[in-house]
């Protein structure tokens, strides 16, 4: 296997090293808003709810990759496209998981994906509020770091993510986002089948929950509904982990609507629960 994120200084011009970097510039500077008393929640067109902390975590990104590499694209949640002439397309969502940040939650996280001739090259989750980083570049592994935040922690130290080898789904934590988004696109028997079928279930999902399958700590998480921004560093993270994410028809896709992420043992499992809605 080859080396950690330390030795992909000098591929792709920088930009591997890049994801590294920026993920981390702008989920620390969502915790400058993090719990703040007089945090000002907006409603989207969409009635989805947006803060200042997402807005500016954004246009850090924005500014620090227009820096580096001008001819790229960048595509995010908050603001409109940029269009670049390069074959390196960038894609943000500064708060997965807004609510939660809302409510002072810490599984939130910040997620960063990388494409190259519109393929999965890299992806980025990191968790600023707990300060766990999961960065993955195809071929060259997924790699997890922690700041240091718990008995025998050694913060500066990257290891190999990997995922559990569970392979029959009533031993399988499952998560998700919220439940009733199940409901909303008609799949709530899915929900509750699964459940019934899983070991145990929880609802902290997001982005964190795509991080718990990655290290092994989850095995099945499912998106009911979402956009690219949602899962475009969800994908390379867990195909190097060893598992599988695709939309609900099974397709390896982070552009149909829903998606599910597994360790890939229980993949076609769990997609048989998914199937038809």
């Amino acid at each position: 296997m080859t080396e950690g994120p330390q030795s992909w200084k000098d591929l792709h011009s920088g930009r591997l090293q890049a994801i590294v970097e920026v993920v981390q510039a702008a989920g620390h500077h969502t915790l400058t808003h993090f719990r703040g008393t007089n945090l000002t929640v907006d409603a989207k067109a969409d009635d989805s709810p947006v803060t200042i902390a997402d807005r500016e975590a954004e246009q850090l990104v924005r500014n620090q990759i227009t820096e580096r590499f001008p001819d790229d694209t960048l595509q995010g949640e908050e603001f409109a496209e940029q269009s670049g002439t390069s074959d390196y397309r960038w894609i943000v969502d500064p708060i997965d998981g807004t609510k939660s940040f809302i409510c002072g939650v810490p599984l939130y996280s910040t997620l960063l994906a990388l494409e190259h001739e519109g393929k999965a090259l890299a992806g980025a989750i990191f968790i600023p509020a707990l300060g766990e980083l999961l960065v993955a570049a195809i071929g060259r592994g997924c790699w997890y770091r922690n700041a240091g935040r718990f008995p025998g922690d050694h913060p500066n130290d990257w290891n190999q993510a990997r995922v559990s080898e569970k392979s029959e789904i009533d031993q399988a934590i499952f998560v998700t986002s919220q439940v009733d988004s199940f409901a909303t696109r008609g799949a709530g028997d899915a929900y509750q089948q699964l459940e019934k079928a899983a070991w145990i279930t929880r609802s902290w999902g997001d982005g964190y929950g795509y991080l718990l399958v990655a290290t092994g700590r989850a095995e099945i998480m499912v998106d009911p509904v979402c956009n690219p921004w949602d899962v475009a560093a969800i994908s390379p993270v867990l195909t190097e982990a060893g598992g599988q994410f695709t939309d609900w028809k099974g397709n390896p896709t982070t552009r149909g609507g829903d998606g599910l992420g597994t360790n890939g043992r229980l993949h076609s499992q769990a997609l048989k629960f998914l199937e038809g809605h």
